[in-house]
Formats: C-alpha cells, structure tokens, sequence
C-alpha cells in the first residue's frame, strides 16, 4: 500500500463476495434463464474489470459502449460481451467484429453498416421499443427488420430479440404486463417458427418482481450491487448484501452555542447547545450535496443526522448525546449498516447515481472473503 493510500481518509469498501451472492440470488430467482451480468459505467461505480474478474459465475456481461467491451477483452475477460448502447459508427462495428462482441441494434442506420460489412460473422439482438421509447424498433416494424437483418451475410443466425422495461420499479404499475404482451406480440410469427430464439426482457426489478419476464438471458444490474430495483424498500427486503460502503473519518468535534449556525449560507440553526462532528467527506468525493439536514450517517456503528449544506470536502453531523465518539473515529456515509437507498431519498436522486458519482480522489479497496 502506498503512503498516499495510507493518508486516504475517504475510501469506498468493495465486497467482491457481497457481489457475487447478489448474482446468485438473481440466477435463484429465474433458474432457466442465463444471466448477463450488467457492468456498464465502471460497474456502476464499483471497477468494471474487478467486478468482472470476480463474476466468474456469470453467463454473459453487458456494457454500455465499445470502449468498456474493448477494456473487457484487453483484461482477459473470455465471457461473451453484449453492447447495449450498439455500435453507431463503421470504426465501432470493426470492433465489435475485432473483439467479438455481441451488440444490440435499434435503428436502420446500424444495419446499413451491417450490409457493407465483410469479414467475419457478429452476433446482433435487435432491441424491440415496447413501451419505453428511448431506443427500439417499433413494434409493428419488427418483422420486417429481421427479414432484413437475415439478409446481412455477416450477422449469426438466429436472430435474438431483446426490450428494456421503463416502469418495472413499481410493481402496482401494470406497464410491466403491456411491454411484455407488446414485445410478444410484435415478433409472434417469427417466434412460432423459430422457437429457439434467444430473448432478453428482464432487469432487475423484473428478475425479483415479474416472473412473466423470465426468459432466456436476464439482465440483472443494479441488484449486483446491493440495491434494491424497486420502489420504498431496501436491499435487506430482497436477502441482497450491499456491495460498497462509503467511509470517511471525523478530523474535528467542537460545541456550538444555541442560536448559532452551521456551514454555508447557515441554513442550520442550533435549537440547543450540540455537539457537532466534522467529517472528511463532501460533494468533491461524490457525497451527494442537495443530501438534507437529517440524512443519517453512523459513527461507530451509532445513528447520527447530517446538518446543514454539504461543502466540497466536509459534511457536519450532529454527535450530541453519542457516546464514546473521538477524532478519526469511522463514519460510514452508505452501505454496510447503512441502506443506501436512505441516503438516496434524502438527497431527492436514486441510488444509481450515488455510487456512480464516487469521485476519483476515494480510495478503492476490494474485500474477498
């Protein structure tokens, strides 16, 4: 470990077997379908090719653009690789042939390319906009493009179809069912004849939530990572682990009088003379700043609130009757003991964003038991 590691007071605690016992659970909870293991934007804020190295278990990963496939294969990653996002250039389909990555196309554009393409074969799925309108096909033209993809000489047969859910985290939305019915319906007489077609429909939220999406890959992401996919509930409520733990340390406890504030533009002010913690953490290490008075952190185990604004490199916290609390004490911001999904409400944004937004200056250390 180098010195400037040893000096890190900020450090995101990765547990690679929290992980993989949140894969376990998605692959239990649709046994007959195949998992690709989603790791798109640094594994959400985890390190792709850690997380990855540590899913040996996984049938397939996903990403969202070439240069993370590319960073896969360079790290010795054998699995198969799918390509969410799809290529959207000539250079990008090269490499996708180069490194034999599987992509997901939406638009006529990417098989134009498909058609001046030579050279080995490429595994594609066409992505079927079932209700989401981001990116698809329309349902009524589905038919027609795989006659078209089947006329490419280089794409594999046969051809799999995929759709992504917009409103599965809400499991009194009935949205779910009408995606599921459209995308059936849309390539009913391609899938009566061709019946070992490989389908992809279900996320997280529809792998724990809506078993009628279970096909044959699933598409478990935010669930790997300790995160509940759905709606006012946590990780705990589906036996998932969280995978990181925000930690930073306290380097300063001082009283403050009754009547006087706390931090920028003293929006807090004491209702009685407190004890307040001052803690190495702010929005410059991905602390989330809009986070509000009352956001719990824990000290050594012990619930405390956040106080005021968030600054860039320190948060204040409310000490005030915790007991045996000293300077460089651990203060864990979210994960182990602490839902992240809490801490996500309180700042008005989803979790996904938190743990995406971790900052370079954090120190990364990966758990193995």
């Amino acid at each position: 470990m180098s010195q400037e590691e040893n000096l890190n007071k900020t450090r995101a605690i990765i547990n690679l077997s929290a992980c993989r016992h949140n894969l376990s659970i998605a692959q239990q909870a649709a046994p007959d379908s195949k998992c690709i293991a989603i790791i798109k934007a640094n594994a959400y804020g985890h390190g792709m090719i850690e997380i990855a190295k540590a899913l040996q278990n996984t049938d397939a990963f996903g990403v969202a653009r070439i240069q993370e496939a590319i960073a896969l294969r360079d790290a010795g990653i054998k699995q198969p690789i799918l390509l969410l996002e799809g290529f959207t250039s000539e250079k990008e389909l090269k490499f996708v042939q180069q490194y034999n990555i599987k992509s997901v196309i939406h638009n006529d554009y990417q098989i134009q390319l498909l058609e001046q393409l030579q050279g080995d074969n490429v595994s594609i799925v066409i992505k079927v906009d079932s209700g989401m309108h981001r990116l698809g096909f329309n349902p009524n033209e589905v038919i027609g493009v795989i006659e078209k993809v089947k006329q490419c000489k280089v794409v594999q047969s046969p051809i799999k179809l995929m759709t992504h859910f917009a409103n599965a985290d809400d499991k009194q939305d009935n949205k779910t069912l009408d995606q599921i019915d459209v995308f059936y319906k849309s390539a009913e007489a391609y899938l009566e004849k061709n019946i070992t077609t490989e389908i992809s429909i279900a996320n997280s939220a529809g792998i724990l939530g809506w078993p009628q999406s279970h096909a044959t890959w699933n598409r478990p992401g935010i669930m790997l990572y300790g995160v509940s996919p759905f709606l006012q509930s946590t990780a705990l409520d589906h036996n998932l682990k969280p995978v990181m733990t925000l930690e930073s340390q306290l380097i300063s406890i001082k009283q403050v009088p009754k009547g006087d504030s706390i931090g920028y533009g003293s929006t807090y002010i004491c209702d009685k003379e407190m004890t307040v913690g001052i803690v190495a953490i702010g929005y410059g290490d991905g602390y989330p700043r809009h986070a509000k008075t009352g956001t719990p952190v824990l000290v050594n185990g012990q619930r405390c609130a956040l106080l005021g604004r968030v600054s860039m490199d320190m948060i204040c916290i409310d000490l005030t009757g915790i007991k045996n609390v000293d300077v460089c004490d651990v203060v864990t911001l979210w994960g182990d003991g602490l839902p992240i999904e809490e801490v996500a409400e309180s700042a008005e944004t989803i979790a996904y964003e938190l743990l995406c937004g971790v900052t370079q200056r954090v120190e990364i250390k990966y758990l193995d038991e």
